[in-house]
C-alpha cells in the first residue's frame, strides 16, 4: 500500500508508473479501481504526463476510451462505468488493439468481462481518513514485473 497525501502524491505516483512503464517491452493491461472520485483518471493522467503526452488528458466517461498515441506505442484509457453490455467494446474496437504492445488503463474493468484482455495488474484507489491509498496486486507475471520495477512487494 503507498500512502497519497495530496494530489501531489497522486502525481508523483503516476510519474513513478510511467517510468515503470518505459521498461516494459510487452503490452500491459491495468485496472484502476475505486469508487468514483477516487483518483484513477488523475493517476492516469499522472502516468500520461511521466510518459510525455503534453496535450490534454480528459476522463473517457462518455466517450468510454481515449487513445493517447506514444513514441511507439498507444496507451487507451478507458472508463467502462456506463458500458451497458460488455459486447459494446465490440463496437468500440477492443480487438484492434495490439495488447502485445499497447497499453490499457481501463476503470471498471469488471463491466467488460469477457471482452477485455485479462489484466495484468489492478490498482486500487481508496479513501483512508483525509488521504487516498493505492493498493496492488499483479495478476500475472508481467504485472508482478512492473510492481518489481516500483519496488512494490507481489
Amino acid at each position: 500500500m503507498i500512502r497519497l497525501a495530496d494530489p501531489q502524491a497522486t502525481d508523483a505516483l503516476g510519474a513513478q508508473l510511467a517510468e515503470a512503464l518505459r521498461g516494459l517491452e510487452q503490452g500491459l493491461v491495468v485496472s484502476l479501481t475505486g469508487e468514483l472520485g477516487a483518483g484513477k483518471t488523475a493517476l492516469t493522467r499522472a502516468t500520461l504526463r511521466g510518459l510525455g503526452h503534453a496535450g490534454r488528458v480528459v476522463s473517457p466517461s462518455y466517450t468510454l476510451v481515449e487513445p493517447y498515441a506514444l513514441d511507439t506505442r498507444t496507451l487507451f484509457h478507458m472508463d467502462l462505468y456506463r458500458l451497458a453490455d460488455p459486447e459494446e467494446l465490440e463496437f468500440l474496437g477492443i480487438r484492434e488493439v495490439n495488447t502485445a504492445r499497447d497499453w490499457i488503463f481501463v476503470e471498471w474493468a469488471e463491466r467488460g468481462v469477457g471482452f477485455l484482455p485479462p489484466v495484468d495488474i489492478d490498482i486500487g484507489l481508496e479513501y483512508d481518513g483525509n488521504a487516498r491509498c493505492a493498493h496492488f496486486q499483479a495478476y500475472t507475471e508481467t504485472g508482478a514485473g512492473l510492481l518489481a520495477r516500483l519496488g512494490i512487494a507481489r
